[in-house]
């Protein structure tokens, strides 16, 4: 019976690791076409040691949302998403990632005071070992995005070789 009980817990858990559209961190490249077979793969526009090949992909379903998706790789392995969808759609996004990624680790409506109007933003934050995904919505803004790396991807993609 407690066998039972463990395993339909573990159905009902959200799986560990993010995820897009089953497409997790450190998948190859062919799985990332597997699962959007209409991305397109090429090197990085620029020198980084963080990738060295990006895959876009046309519109997809993403939480059920209309989305774009932009993935990061690095030696035939994904080490970061990235999904962008229209503002009106952050709460269904927020509860699909709430129920698919697990509670967030923070959750936070700030608002950062600066010459002019105050910018507003919601951020939604997860951390599963070296993984991490966050929402981010800043309140007037057309777009959201998700953002989701191993490492310190965050940090290095933009420091140029």
């Amino acid at each position: 019976m407690e066998r039972i009980t463990l395993i339909l817990a573990l159905a009902a858990a959200p799986a560990w690791g993010f995820d897009a559209n089953g497409v997790t961190l450190g998948a190859s490249e062919a799985e990332v076409q597997k699962g959007f077979p209409t991305a397109r793969c090429k090197p990085m526009e620029w020198r980084t040691a963080a990738a060295d090949r990006r895959c876009d992909d046309a519109p997809v379903r993403f939480g059920g949302v209309d989305a774009r998706i932009s993935f990061f790789l690095k030696a035939n392995a994904v080490q970061a998403f990235d999904v962008r969808f229209e503002a009106p759609q952050l709460e269904r996004m927020a509860q699909f990632l709430k129920e698919h990624y697990g509670p967030p680790e923070t959750e936070a409506r700030e608002t950062i005071e600066r010459r002019g109007a105050p910018r507003e933003i919601y951020k939604l934050r997860w951390k599963q070992g070296a993984d991490h995904a966050v929402l981010t919505s800043q309140h007037g803004r057309r777009r959201v995005d998700l953002n989701v790396w191993r490492g310190n991807f965050d940090t290095e993609v933009y420091r140029f070789k």
